[in-house]
């Protein structure tokens, strides 16, 4: 009876450890201060037609050089149409490396076989993510991760956002899709709770989503803040302004924001003192002149409203780097 009984007991632990590991650990600044994130973007993997399986390679290879405190992927990871084993392939990896992993969606994930719904359910299942959509908001990947101080209240905030695909305007209005009004409603609403519960203050953030902000063309065309990297094509950014970047700017938290969705540009500008980024594609290019694929890195600094930002490539090469505010201080132009 005794050895049933400490069967059963072991049994139970053994479940309750998968769960935590699953649903990962709450996310808090290390000793040092720093939080540090690394994105990856529009690896477009497709196992079954052996499509971009380097990016596997090249998310792993970069986890083992920065060794984040969480991985973020900003939509298109997976676009075959059974897409549960790619991504378990991807959350294999970072079940190995310990790392707690977060995704929104992009205008390819609703193109396949498996719903956005159903995908969003799946993905809250796989070992280490972080991912807990919000059934009340628009969308699939809306949700809100906060990183604790060493008294272990929250420090900053880290918002995830579903930035749709296409435009449901049609024939009038092509193109992508837009934030709803529904949705810049829901950021301002979690926004104002929680710098009201900060003593008024707004926390440090950061947002993820995939398709950039029309206001993206502005920040890279600001003379008197210079961008940082590179833009090789225009912005692919929704036709329809739903009004999200005026929510960040009046509601004060929001720091930066990092998209993808646009391969083969990496640069961060700013724009009325907020930094829109773009993260770095991590599947591997085809033409010469492209962006080598890796990841972007982002830290944070606790107390701080500050984040020091880089791009880490395939090859383990560190570019780009630079600070916000720091680096994007305004300069003369010529009259």
């Amino acid at each position: 009876m005794n050895y049933k009984i400490s069967f059963l007991l072991i049994a139970l632990f053994t479940i309750c450890l998968s769960i935590n590991a699953q649903s990962g650990e709450k996310l808090h600044f290390k000793k040092n201060g720093e939080f540090k994130i690394v994105q990856f973007t529009d690896t477009h993997i497709e196992l079954k037609d052996t499509e971009n399986l380097e990016a596997y390679t090249v998310i792993e290879d970069v986890m083992k050089l920065e060794k984040p405190d969480l991985v973020v992927l900003t939509g298109d990871i997976v676009t075959e149409d059974d897409p549960q084993e790619a991504y378990k392939k991807l959350a294999a990896i970072f079940e190995k490396h310990k790392t707690p992993w977060a995704m929104v969606f992009g205008n390819h994930e609703s193109e396949h076989n498996l719903s956005r719904k159903d995908l969003a359910v799946f993905l809250e299942k796989l070992p280490f993510c972080m991912n807990d959509n919000d059934a009340k908001s628009h969308g699939y990947s809306n949700f809100i991760l906060p990183v604790s101080a060493k008294n272990g209240k929250s420090a900053a905030q880290l918002y995830f956002m579903d930035s749709n695909e296409y435009s449901t305007l049609e024939p009038v209005v092509g193109g992508w899709g837009w934030f709803t009004h529904e949705q810049v409603g829901w950021y301002r609403e979690h926004s104002r709770k929680l710098t009201q519960a900060n003593s008024g203050n707004p926390f440090p953030a950061l947002a993820f989503f995939h398709i950039p902000l029309p206001e993206y063309t502005t920040a890279w065309n600001n003379k008197a803040i210079p961008p940082v990297g590179v833009k090789n094509e225009d912005e692919c950014s929704p036709v329809i302004n739903t009004g999200m970047f005026a929510a960040m700017l009046e509601s004060g938290d929001v720091m930066g924001t990092f998209v993808g969705h646009d391969h083969i540009n990496d640069y961060i500008g700013v724009h009325f003192g907020i930094a829109l980024a773009y993260g770095r594609v991590s599947k591997v290019m085809k033409d010469a002149e492209d962006p080598l694929a890796g990841g972007r890195v982002i830290v944070l600094k606790e107390g701080k409203r500050e984040f020091d930002t880089w791009i880490r490539d395939m090859n383990g090469t560190k570019v780009l780097e630079c600070n916000w505010p720091g680096s994007f201080t305004a300069v003369k132009l010529n009259k």
